[in-house]
């Protein structure tokens, strides 16, 4: 059978299991197995082996270093390259790789953000390989770096990474799965987890543009722009033919993805202008979380070897769609079944229906947890509009399974009624299946008839922060509902009647967070402050949520995090939201007096001149007008950066982080929208040639056209 090019390539830089497989011995193999899919310690001699094969695979690519890969809490990745060539005893040049240096690396942990956990002198903290995700090549000009996926502690312990919480996060939630599924007679199945398939959204420009734009080389975003005449009103660049330069990108994106065992599967214009997504297929979470991380680094390459620049900010354009990361979840068993897919089994439909009622409980108990983490400094900007869900969490099951739920609640038939078949009218087409649910865009989570999207993380950010809140209150949710079915059994009831009892309890009390409707209404959030959800409009309201004392506990008692560690991540999190407002404040106002006031100047340069050479034929008073309008503005425009400047100096003053964060909000940011006001009017009343950097309209609809 023909294999196409994607099939020959999937997974040739990836040392997988296949690839183990092959090179190791067959015990060493079936005990690696065990560590992976069964728990068990990596011992030393394990180690030697594996690191001997990864070695030997890995130079035989062309590799010449090795990495320890991790995820610290900027976000982003992390890693520091160490070659495999040594000197022997007699100045002898070999290459060796040993399974301490496999399996333990250390970085400086004092350099990276620790909320107080490591200061400047203590600077010692560890790396240490996660054997459950595959190492991987980079491929650099010279040769290739040998990335080892792995996690980041401190000298005494403490988390300093994403990955290590998150990696707990989904073990709770697996046992916590395990249980219930033993109690619905599931005996054979091994493990359950989480799966998960991210839909990342990007925008594409000219990379000289960034040249020319502060703002959008420094942070991601631009601080002024007027929009263009034309933005997405017209609906027509979604879905629409992908221009050959964007997918020529896209294409050489594909083709490394393949290669690092990444199943790119979609691509597709997005809604707004210069606005793209890629959606991989899905993977286990863990997994998913490095493939994302990688996803996005393949993408910024490849974009910068073609004169290209990658915008993964939430929101670069204001006025337009802003970008997330629709994160798409699931359980799945051993024996290869979802079990977020309704069946024709009965227990099996019982299992389902508990699993969604537990989805609801957590989002219930916890809903402020899920949004305190997708809360960050640009996040604020996209959630609530433009296709992005509202900042209030609530769940939207669709009529099909709400009706089927509201029939738990009050009486029970066993059967999930199907979507049906739609007939369309036209006899040369086929009928369509229609699916046990309609799509809610403006829903923050949604039922999509076999798992949940989760709508509301922002497109920069690292899985490891939300699924991590998501899978310990699950996790949580899980637990109480086997309890509450083994108490029952436990009273003389079959698992049948014991899990419909339990299921309607919960759903009794889950009724606030489910909602069909519009969450772009107004309406709703009125309502929703009814029903008592946490409402956070701004991040720093969000990140207060951490600290609630039941969201403590949930992290202490799961053992995914310490108090200690949660108030560290929280400090650390207001302190990049502090310091990202601050570098912007910055940027404005340079770009404001080494660009638009001097833009304003030769404008009013320009018009004098104008009148000057009409003089005597004429009055011209909508000249004269408009020079006046051109001189008004840049004098505002000097008062109104004084007062963001003023305003960003007191904010600084204040030593406590949290009272900082709250007051820049308060002051710096409505400045900051002042500013930038004045100077998008100024853009609309200056030439072409005398405004000083790209404007929307350039920079939206320059990629992938004919100049």
């Amino acid at each position: 059978m023909a294999r196409s090019f994607a099939m020959e390539v999937f997974g040739e830089l990836v040392f997988g299991r296949n690839r183990m497989k092959e090179m190791l011995p067959p015990e060493a193999y079936e005990r690696f197995l065990k560590v992976v899919d069964e728990g068990e310690r990596m011992d030393q001699r394990l180690a030697e082996v594996v690191a001997n094969a990864m070695r030997e695979w890995a130079v035989s690519k062309g590799a010449t270093h090795y990495t320890h890969w991790f995820h610290p809490r900027t976000e982003a990745t992390a890693e520091k390259h160490n070659a495999f060539l040594k000197l022997d005893l007699f100045g002898n040049p070999v290459e060796s790789f040993s399974g301490d240096e496999l399996v333990q690396g250390e970085p400086d942990a004092s350099s990276f953000p620790s909320g107080g956990i490591r200061t400047t002198f203590e600077a010692r903290g560890y790396t240490a390989w996660d054997p459950t995700s595959p190492a991987f090549l980079m491929e650099g000009e010279k040769g290739k770096i040998l990335c080892i996926p792995s996690v980041f502690i401190s000298y005494n312990g403490e988390v300093l990474d994403t990955k290590t919480p998150l990696l707990r996060a989904l073990s709770a939630l697996e046992r916590a799965a395990m249980r219930l599924l033993k109690l619905f007679g599931n005996r054979t199945v091994k493990w359950v987890r989480m799966t998960v398939g991210p839909e990342q959204e990007y925008f594409l420009i000219d990379r000289s543009h960034l040249r020319r734009r502060l703002d959008l080389a420094i942070c991601g975003r631009t601080l002024m722009g007027a929009m263009p005449p034309k933005g997405q009103q017209m609906e027509d660049h979604y879905f629409g033919s992908i221009r050959p330069q964007v997918l020529s990108f896209m294409e050489e994106v594909e083709e490394r993805l393949w290669r690092l065992g990444i199943a790119a599967r979609t691509r597709h214009n997005e809604v707004a202008p210069g606005q793209f997504e890629l959606a991989p297929w899905h993977a286990e979470a863990n997994l998913a979380s490095d493939q994302n991380h990688l996803a996005m680094e393949v993408m910024r390459k490849v974009a910068e070897s073609r004169g290209l620049a990658v915008l993964f900010h939430e929101k670069p354009f204001a006025g337009l769609n802003g970008s997330g990361k629709h994160t798409n979840f699931s359980l799945v068993d051993s024996e290869g079944r979802n079990l977020l897919s309704p069946s024709s089994n009965p227990r099996r439909n019982l299992q389902f229906l508990a699993l969604i009622c537990t989805l609801l409980e957590a989002v219930n108990s916890y809903g402020d947890l899920w949004r305190a983490s997708v809360a960050s400094y640009g996040n604020m900007f996209r959630l609530g509009g433009n296709e992005a869900p509202p900042a209030i969490i609530s769940v939207y099951l669709g009529h099909v399974l709400s009706s089927v739920l509201d029939n738990v609640e009050s009486s029970y038939d066993r059967d999930i009624k199907k979507g049906g078949w739609m007939e369309l009218g036209v006899d040369r087409l086929p009928a369509i299946v229609r699916d046990n649910t309609d799509r809610n865009r403006t829903a923050p989570v949604a039922f999509t008839g076999n798992k949940f999207e989760y709508r509301a993380v922002g497109a920069p950010a690292s899985l490891g922060t939300p699924l991590k809140a998501l899978a310990i209150s699950w996790a949580k949710a899980i637990d109480e509902m086997a309890s509450r079915i083994e108490a029952k059994m436990a009273s003389g009831m079959e698992v049948e009647e014991a899990s419909i009892s339990a299921m309607k309890e919960v759903l009794e009390r889950t009724h606030r967070v489910r909602f069909e409707g519009n969450c772009y209404d107004p309406a709703w959030h009125a309502e929703a402050a009814r029903r008592g959800l946490p409402i956070a409009r701004t991040t720093p309201e969000a990140l207060s949520y951490y600290l609630a004392e039941k969201n403590l506990r949930l992290f202490e008692e799961s053992g995914v995090l310490s108090r200690r560690e949660v108030w560290a991540f929280h400090h650390i999190k207001l302190e990049q939201y502090c310091k990202t407002m601050a570098i912007e404040v910055d940027v404005l106002s340079r770009m404001v007096r080494e660009g638009v006031l001097p833009a304003l100047m030769r404008q009013v340069r320009l018009e004098r001149d104008a009148l000057e050479a009409l003089e005597g034929l004429g009055s011209f008073d909508a000249l004269r007008s408009s020079l006046s309008r051109v001189g008004d503005l840049a004098e505002s425009l000097l008062l109104k950066l004084s007062e963001l400047e003023g305003a960003l100096r007191r904010s600084l003053c204040e030593e406590d982080v949290e009272r900082r964060a709250h007051l820049m909000t308060e002051e710096v940011l409505p400045a900051m929208e002042g500013v930038r006001a004045l100077c998008d009017a100024s853009e609309l009343l200056v030439a072409e040639d005398v405004w000083p950097f790209p404007r929307y309209r350039e920079m939206l609809f320059g990629v992938g056209r004919d100049s």
